[in-house]
């Protein structure tokens, strides 16, 4: 038989890659492009696991869901550090460039 490649490896791939530049969007547009890819990395993995002699590109695969991990984490980093920052300044800060300011400078100072 003659081998072919893995469904949906491109598109973990450029799923995976999208996830990391698409962090810094608050973070829920890339979360969810990681999740994505994650799930078809881990279906084209269990196809592969099934019948390794019938498919090609596994190292594709893998290496797209190492880079959907890292867009997960990162993604999940800025989330974290967005609550951290509205927990810190207040909603109301974001609202007024001025409040803001003063209470930057509040926590700089203590």
């Amino acid at each position: 038989m003659e081998q072919q490649k893995l469904p949906n490896a491109t598109m973990i791939i450029v799923l995976s890659i999208a996830s990391i530049v698409l962090c810094w969007c608050y973070g829920i547009l890339g979360l969810i492009l990681a999740v994505i890819a994650l799930i078809l990395a881990n279906k084209s993995a269990n196809l592969y696991k099934t019948s390794p002699e019938l498919y090609t590109d596994y190292s594709t695969i893998k290496t797209g869901k190492i880079l959907a991990i890292i867009g997960l984490v990162l993604n999940i980093l800025f989330i974290l550090m967005i609550v951290w920052v509205i927990s810190m300044v207040g909603w109301d800060a974001l609202q007024d460039e001025e409040l803001m300011r003063e209470r930057m400078e509040d926590i700089m100072n203590q």
